[in-house]
């Protein structure tokens, strides 16, 4: 375990996010677990990234002076693998929301699914989902959306240098993404099925790689409370 100096000096923490978490559920329980522990008001802790609540998998946590290299760890390259599920689309683009249209998939091949991941590899031109963060006019997008609003999102510039397909169990299509900052899986997936000739979505999502660090070496929730005695509640 470490200090209440070392986490003031800054520590980089690296969590396995449980499904159905969000980022800042788990940014806050650390907090408060460290805050409990050494009967502090409080101490600098931050993420490096958010993750989906459906998602699981490598999340970035940094204490105290090092919250100021947040920025530096969320530019650096991510890999994740997951499922999308070709022949219905949702609002979120995944499983937030129920189904809203089904596809024909008949003239899906397993060939034709390797062929189209090519057209997603290298610098492409992405709009983010509906159902995300970004900020518009004030308010978060997924905010306008649950709302019932709606409202046009631009489409910005990202990188993926590597979109393979690992597994197919139709309608079930297993994949790993290696990729730049700012790219959503859930609109890569929504755009593979537009590809496709037809819809898709994306039904599993896990982080495994930031930059050099890895999901193997991160701490489930769980794990990282044993060190303090505690056991999630």
């Amino acid at each position: 375990m470490k200090t209440l100096e070392e986490y003031k000096e800054g520590q980089v923490l690296l969590i396995d996010k449980p499904l159905h978490w969000t980022s800042f559920q788990v940014v806050n329980k650390l907090r408060w677990v460290i805050k409990q522990h050494y009967g502090i008001k409080n101490i600098k802790v931050g993420h490096a990234g958010t993750l989906d609540p459906l998602a699981t998998g490598l999340l970035i946590l940094c204490t105290g002076k090092f919250t100021k290299k947040i920025e530096t760890y969320q530019a650096q390259h991510k890999e994740y693998t997951g499922t999308i599920t070709l022949g219905a689309t949702t609002p979120s683009y995944d499983l937030e929301t129920e189904v809203d249209k089904t596809y024909p998939t008949e003239h899906i091949t397993e060939e034709l699914i390797h062929h189209t991941t090519q057209q997603f590899v290298g610098e492409i031109d992405q709009k983010p989902p509906i159902f995300s963060a970004i900020k518009k006019e004030g308010k978060r997008l997924y905010e306008l959306a649950r709302e019932g609003k709606t409202t046009e999102i631009k489409s910005r510039k990202v990188t993926i240098s590597e979109f393979e397909i690992t597994a197919i169990e139709f309608p079930n299509v297993h994949f790993r993404v290696a990729c730049s900052k700012g790219t959503y899986i859930r609109s890569l997936a929504y755009d593979f099925g537009l590809a496709l000739q037809s819809g898709s979505h994306l039904s599993a999502l896990r982080r495994t790689k930031i930059g050099a660090f890895t999901v193997n070496d991160a701490l489930s929730v769980s794990q990282f409370l044993e060190d303090f005695g505690l056991e999630v509640d």
